[in-house]
């Protein structure tokens, strides 16, 4: 049983070294990391009193101390490289998103934001969004100097579209619409958020699709077309 316990503790000392490294902290004021290496002394012992019984429970007992010891180290190695997990999810999420879906790839949740939003099969990039909390979809418009919301979309978030004001000429893929000044007190594409955006609201139907124009697009840190996908970062 000895040589076992020996043998256990050894294993369980050259894991934690792998795992953490030894330094001279080991010898002066590393209580932390001889309390975990005592940890595993006193579960070796108890997992040996357990295999005391026969031959055959010892095989056991082994096999399934070894079935714990390896979920426990890739349990460890899986949170030591989560950024870097949580960062490959992502891209490959984002290559299997359907076509609006604002999928986040950048690496660093505290960092910069950076999604990813997959171009549709008439060739242009829609982008499912909230404007406050409230669910819209848009069609990227870098040719639009504003959001232009449809009327219907406008009511929808709150907006009283009766009283709107519809003198500004804008000139779209249809022709000349007039449309009516607003100022949306917040506008979310995924984790990307603005507050205090300009946008105005077309006459009823003169407009097929709201616009994601540049008073939201200037505003953030760079948009990039790229093959299949728009990236946004904030």
């Amino acid at each position: 049983m000895l040589v076992w316990l020996l043998i256990l503790l050894a294993a369980f000392t050259a894991l934690f070294y792998l795992l953490t490294g030894m330094d001279s902290t080991m010898v002066t004021g590393g209580w932390d990391r001889w309390g975990l290496i005592a940890a595993g002394v006193i579960m070796s012992l108890y997992a040996l009193l357990l295999m005391s019984g026969n031959q055959g429970r010892m095989k056991k007992s082994i096999r399934d101390l070894g079935i714990w010891l390896a979920i426990g180290l890739a349990l460890i190695i899986g949170y030591s490289f989560r950024e870097d997990i949580q960062f490959i999810t992502n891209r490959v999420t984002a290559e299997l998103a359907p076509p609006g879906q604002g999928i986040r790839v950048s690496n660093d949740n505290s960092g910069p934001i950076a999604i990813k939003i997959r171009r549709r099969s008439d060739d242009h990039f829609t982008a499912r969004g909230t404007i406050d909390g409230v669910a819209v979809s848009f069609l990227v418009d870098t040719g639009a100097s504003t959001v232009v919301l449809k009327p219907a979309d406008a009511a929808r978030v709150g907006i009283d579209t009766k009283n709107l004001s519809y003198t500004i000429a804008v000139q779209t893929a249809n022709g000349t619409t007039y449309t009516a000044p607003i100022r949306l007190k917040s506008l979310s594409i995924g984790p990307i958020h603005l507050e205090d955006v300009d946008a105005l609201v077309a006459k009823p139907g003169n407009l097929n699709e709201n616009l994601l124009g540049m008073s939201f697009l200037r505003r953030l840190r760079s948009y990039e077309f790229s093959g299949e996908f728009l990236t946004l970062r904030q």
